[in-house]
């Protein structure tokens, strides 16, 4: 009787292992990449008595540990071992992210992943892998995009360590960048993608912005810095959010009887458009100008400023209206009402 048990058991994985091969199998390959990381990983204070190591990037480490010690006393997100250990890219990127969108409608194609909920991106650390499935994704007409991820969180799977290539950004920047993955690990919903990076981007800005006004005080250099590079990332965005909208408006007047090359030919002219205007607009910081020298943007690319800001505005009422601007309140509430 034990054995058939086995046997049916047996019958069953092999079963489920077959159905799910590709899953399985990049489920083991960024099981590979994160564990090699987490190991490879040293400890801060290792890094910072290293003789070798630049004094210019111990800086910013401590500037890390001063940001996290904030969040979690100032901000109230949750203290862990996150971004106590330091693993060294090499100058290299580590991680690369893939999403992926219906070509005439801002619908995200979406993988299934057992207990983690879905997901509209995967995430590869190995650049080839990722091209290959870009590929296949692009013969099924999907739009497509590979961009490099500079931080992300592991959801309390793992010690999220500092990865080397952070310690390249300014003092706001990576206070946001930390701030928004400590967000993450402080709170996710599964089958929410769209919430939980609306509320980590506003945290994390708002959450550097309050760090920066601690450390320095309002009007400092360091914090007008910010403001001014944020003004420009605000004003980029909703250029690109209202760019969604006026795509939008175009794909609901496709009809199914029109032809595949009139849609694709009406799409890339306002697209076209759309960049052309980027000339009008506003920016400090002139690269925003040059975004789309190289190539033009997809539904994919489009998909990710509704995924990451697209609720902002209203987290923002939300904010000052219930929580009267109190950001440790906020992130209280959320974390409560999300519990219940």
């Amino acid at each position: 009787m034990i054995r058939k048990i086995l046997l049916a058991l047996f019958v069953v994985v092999l079963g489920l292992s077959i159905f799910y091969w590709d899953l399985l199998t990049y489920g083991i390959a960024q099981a590979k990449g994160q564990i090699r990381i987490v190991r490879e990983a040293r400890d801060i204070d290792k890094v910072l008595d290293d003789t070798e190591f630049p004094d210019s990037l111990k800086a910013k480490i401590r500037i890390i540990q001063e940001v996290r010690q904030f969040a979690i006393d100032s901000i109230g997100l949750k203290d862990s071992k996150n971004y106590t250990t330091l693993y060294d890219q090499k100058g290299k990127t580590s991680l690369w992210n893939l999403s992926a969108c219906e070509p005439y409608s801002f619908t995200p194609k979406t993988w299934s992943f057992p207990f983690l909920g879905s997901f509209p991106y995967k995430g590869f650390f190995n650049l080839e892998e990722a091209k290959k499935e870009q590929d296949l994704l692009r013969s099924q007409n999907y739009d497509a995009r590979i961009r490099t991820v500079s931080g992300w969180s592991t959801l309390g799977w793992f010690s999220d360590p500092i990865l080397s290539n952070m310690l390249n950004r300014s003092e706001g920047g990576l206070a946001d960048l930390i701030i928004h993955e400590l967000t993450h690990s402080t709170l996710f919903i599964k089958d929410d993608i769209e919430f939980n990076e609306n509320l980590a981007s506003f945290i994390g800005e708002l959450g550097a912005v309050k760090f920066l006004e601690s450390k320095y005080g309002k009007g400092s250099f360091e914090l007008e810095d910010y403001l001014m590079q944020n003004e420009d990332g605000l004003n980029f965005t909703r250029q690109m959010l209202l760019s969604t909208q006026i795509l939008d408006s175009l794909y609901s007047t496709f009809k199914d009887s029109d032809p595949d090359s009139l849609k694709e030919s009406r799409k890339k002219e306002l697209i076209r458009d759309i960049v052309t205007s980027l000339d009008t607009a506003h920016f400090h910081n002139q690269r925003y100008y040059r975004i789309f020298e190289n190539s033009h943007p997809n539904n994919a690319y489009f998909m990710s400023f509704l995924r990451y800001h697209s609720s902002e505005d209203s987290l923002s009422k939300i904010f000052n209206t219930i929580y009267a601007g109190d950001l440790k309140l906020f992130v209280k509430g959320m974390v409560d009402y999300h519990s219940d």
